[in-house]
């Protein structure tokens, strides 16, 4: 049995997104045996992230700027007819990676599990629904959410749920083939994804 303060960090290591108890505790190890400098510097990292990073009001993407929206949305040469909706931050990455895709973007901040009907509420769906109401620029959604279970069930309903809404007449398309069934876009590579943005339908 771990001492109290050892297991307090190896349970909140364990919040994390994949990590399970067993990385968590190597975490909380290395710590341990590291230098004062190298813990204070991922202290010091921890504050700046949580006293500089801002939430971008348009998309939802974190940024580190004094500009009112992100670098993306305040970019005036991109295409603001096209908007991407993701599950996360790093998908966006991975699409920005391509280089191909000069639309905007909208992090739906998760998915929706098959099985949880719950999760909806988690999600930015009243965000989302807000932004093509009043955005009349946007003439087609690009749902580039993961081909897993739980992502097939999220593009389904954002599909039926845009497709009722009166204010958006526009197109409502999903990622092409190129992304087998199962994939996370974040370890899609670049050329798959890039295929899967041209041909998306």
């Amino acid at each position: 049995m771990y001492s109290p303060s050892i297991q307090k960090l190896i349970d909140l290591f364990s919040k994390f997104p994949t990590v399970g108890p067993r990385t968590a505790s190597r975490f909380v190890f290395y710590l341990m045996n590291a230098k004062d400098e190298k813990t204070k510097e991922l202290l010091d990292s921890i504050s700046e992230l949580k006293k500089n990073i801002k939430i971008c009001p348009s998309c939802f993407n974190a940024y580190e700027s004094e500009q009112n929206l992100c670098q993306i949305c305040s970019n005036n040469s991109r295409d603001k007819s096209l908007v991407c909706v993701i599950a996360n931050e790093t998908d966006l990455m991975t699409i920005e990676n391509t280089k191909k895709y000069k639309g905007l973007y909208f992090v739906l901040g998760g998915t929706i599990s098959a099985l949880r009907k719950t999760d909806i509420e988690k999600l930015r769906i009243k965000e989302l629904e807000s932004r093509i109401r009043e955005d009349k620029e946007i003439k087609e959604i690009i749902l580039a959410i993961n081909p897993t279970p739980d992502g097939e069930a999220t593009a389904l309903y954002l599909e039926r749920l845009i497709k009722n809404l009166p204010a958006y007449n526009g197109q409502i398309t999903r990622l092409g083939r190129g992304l087998p069934v199962g994939a996370e876009l974040e370890y899609a590579d670049e050329e798959t994804l890039e295929n899967a943005l041209e041909n998306r339908r």
